[in-house]
């Protein structure tokens, strides 16, 4: 739910959107429904460039897309928000192009281009004309080898960017609610910095930061080519083999694991801001989806998220909504598809003049009631087929099947783990529910932000 990604469009820069939360399952799942006409293909060219395909023949079009295991969750001290600031430069020129002629160049093709920064990776995409295949990885590959950085686009980018975090953060109250609900969550693992950076540091970057970026992490073995659409296997290789085969292949900085320590009681934050609605975001921690085929707590955690908020008829919306009438909206989601640790959030505003007491109540009575009672199968089926048509209708674009392909790969799973986790989904029972429900959200350690109007003085 909170996780973000930065997207960037260098057509339309100044208006740069801020994404919220496209690492839930919904969004990254394949589906075996889908009308796509392959399978997926995977290669790897000897300097560990990774290759992934999906033929999908419907139309002549075709997905391009780059991933780099690199975001914000590789950033050290001092650095925030040089992984985002490195994305925008990727569109600034390289030996061989001008600042902006990549994205000209698919533009002029009728096809688009963009990128975005998360936590996680950073993932770069061109939407074209299958017959412009070659064109699409001869430029991705150009960047990846040639960047260049030069101070003036630097400056340049620097300052979009940190109006970028003045617009989506510092003026505005929800994106501050979440930074320091991140920032409370997380004593230290790096998922407590905002992927757009704190200002004290984008203040402080420099262009040599973003060239030390660059040389660590933009290289060929660090990296996937995943392509969806009108094409061929084969030529995608020959391709492949072409631009990105003289790259050569670099020795990768060591991770060390990042554990976040256990908590040892509850947290809570406040934030005045300018509002005139109180808001309140509280988060549990849980498990994280580590292995597909033996896990099942992370299946049952998303479809409680489900039960509790995923249709007009849910229990939550019903209750504090429809009918106790005490909230002005209710949110429930489970984020645990990620490198960092997983969390289960609930969020929700008072109507006017109302208490957060009052919906705090209600929803640790409607959990009370869960795990009393349980999970009817008429209830869990109807969640379950509504994230079976939320994949079907997601996959039905090359882009959406390169973007959880990508994803997959880009966070340590397998780009065709998608039809396991479908199944897994499918065979999670009500008691199932009902269990993960009573271990994690009854008399559980919770950080909450509390997010109130600024008074007047």
């Amino acid at each position: 739910m909170f996780k973000k990604e930065y997207k960037n469009n260098f057509a339309c820069r100044f208006a740069t959107k801020f994404l919220l939360l496209v690492s839930s399952f919904a969004a990254v799942l394949a589906v075996t429904e889908a009308r796509s006409e392959g399978q997926i293909f995977k290669h790897r060219l000897s300097n560990g460039l990774e290759i992934v395909v999906k033929p999908d023949h419907r139309s002549p079009v075709a997905a391009v897309m780059v991933w780099y295991r690199a975001g914000s969750i590789d950033e050290v001290g001092g650095t925030t928000g040089i992984a985002h600031l490195l994305e925008h430069m990727m569109f600034q020129g390289t030996e061989t192009l001008a600042p902006g002629e990549h994205a000209k160049k698919i533009a002029a093709t009728g096809g688009r281009s963009n990128a975005f920064t998360s936590t996680d990776y950073t993932g770069y995409l061109q939407e074209l004309h299958s017959s412009e295949l070659e064109l699409a990885i001869q430029l991705e590959a150009d960047r990846m080898r040639n960047l260049l950085l030069q101070d003036e686009e630097f400056n340049n980018e620097l300052r979009v960017v940190m109006e970028e975090r003045r617009q989506r953060v510092d003026d505005n109250p929800r994106g501050l609610l979440m930074e320091q609900l991140a920032s409370a969550m997380y004593v230290s693992h790096p998922y407590r910095n905002p992927i757009v950076g704190w200002m004290n540091d984008l203040e402080n970057l420099t262009i040599q930061d973003a060239a030390d970026w660059y040389d660590r992490w933009y290289v060929p073995n660090n990296a996937a080519l995943v392509i969806a659409g009108d094409v061929e296997t084969d030529e995608v290789v020959q391709l492949a083999e072409k631009y990105f085969g003289v790259i050569k292949e670099k020795q990768l900085p060591v991770r060390k694991p990042q554990e976040e320590p256990r908590r040892l009681g509850n947290r809570t934050v406040t934030v005045k801001a300018n509002t005139t609605m109180m808001s309140q975001i509280q988060a549990y921690a849980v498990p994280k989806l580590k292995d597909v085929a033996r896990d099942w707590e992370p299946y049952a955690l998303y479809l409680l998220a489900g039960v509790l908020d995923g249709h007009a008829a849910a229990r939550l919306h019903k209750r504090m909504v429809l009918e106790e009438r005490i909230a002005h909206s209710v949110s429930v989601s489970y984020d645990g598809l990620g490198i960092g640790p997983g969390a289960f959030y609930v969020s929700y505003s008072p109507v006017g003049g109302g208490k957060l007491s009052d919906l705090d109540n209600s929803w640790k009575d409607e959990i009370a009631r869960l795990v009393q009672d349980g999970v009817s199968e008429t209830e869990l089926s109807l969640v379950k087929a509504q994230v079976i048509a939320g994949q079907v209708f997601s996959s039905d674009s090359v882009l959406g099947q390169a973007n959880r392909m990508g994803r997959m790969w880009a966070i340590g799973f397998e780009p065709d783990a998608p039809e396991a986790i479908n199944e897994k989904l499918r065979l999670i029972t009500p008691e199932e529910v009902q269990k993960v429900a009573a271990k994690y959200l009854v008399n559980a350690e919770t950080v909450t932000a509390v997010l109130e109007p600024k008074t007047s003085k």
